[in-house]
């Protein structure tokens, strides 16, 4: 850190997690007896960021307070807000509530795996940048495929990244373009344009360039039963 610059972390633990299905939601089924977010929660307490927004569901509240940051003293979560009916809506109300940082690093609870040689090259990028997307270079060859399932093209894999969280930007850049395109969302839609990250805001709005930096084959998104054993064995041997 340069002793200027601030950075706030947004933490998404508001989804249902209905392909994992199970009485427990997703971002708080335990690892290695931990909920997962307690994972993501420790790498940003132990890093630079200077501040986190945990964005969930209001009937998770009581029970993160408690269960997660008072139990484990997580000192770095500074508000706890509601999510929204879609990802995006979850990002503005963290955003909404994010005032005088330089910098936020948007990050998906259900992604433990993140760590602090990988936020290091984040805020490193985005201070040159001010927009970066933690990926990886795809390992596999993809293919395009039309409506019909048919193969119609294959881009070079040289050109193809895997893409990750945490999505790095300048505070007042995405803010200004997420308040810009989530309330045009419905346009959107009606166009048959579904936005999936933080990046495709950025793209919609006004075509920035972003950084793509490296994170890691680790940094996985967990989504399937499957997946919290690789977890599992990724953190016993990290």
């Amino acid at each position: 850190m340069n002793g200027k610059d601030k950075t706030a972390a947004i933490l998404l633990a508001a989804g249902s997690g209905k392909r994992m299905g199970g009485p427990v939601k997703k971002q708080f089924m335990p690892i290695l007896g931990k909920p997962m977010i307690y994972y993501s929660l420790k790498a940003f307490e132990e890093s630079f960021i200077d501040e986190v927004i945990l964005v969930c569901s209001p009937d998770d509240e009581g029970f993160i307070r408690s269960d997660i940051i008072e139990r484990y003293g997580f000192t770095k979560v500074k508000k706890i807000v509601p999510g929204g009916r879609e990802r995006y809506d979850s990002v503005l109300s963290g955003l909404n509530s994010t005032d005088d940082a330089d910098y936020v690093f948007i990050h998906d609870g259900a992604r433990p795996m993140i760590d602090n040689a990988i936020l290091e090259r984040g805020l490193s990028a985005v201070r040159k940048y001010d927009a970066c997307v933690i990926g990886m270079p795809s390992k596999d060859t993809v293919k395009i495929a039309d409506e019909e399932g048919i193969v119609s093209g294959t881009p070079n894999r040289n050109l193809v990244w895997n893409v990750q969280t945490p999505q790095i930007f300048s505070l007042p850049l995405i803010k200004e373009a997420y308040n810009d395109v989530v309330s045009r969302a419905d346009e959107y839609k009606d166009q048959g344009i579904t936005i999936t990250d933080d990046a495709m805001i950025l793209e919609l709005y006004n075509g920035h360039n972003i950084r793509l930096v490296e994170g890691s084959y680790r940094n996985i998104k967990v989504t399937t039963q499957e997946d919290i054993i690789l977890a599992e064995a990724f953190l016993k041997f990290s």
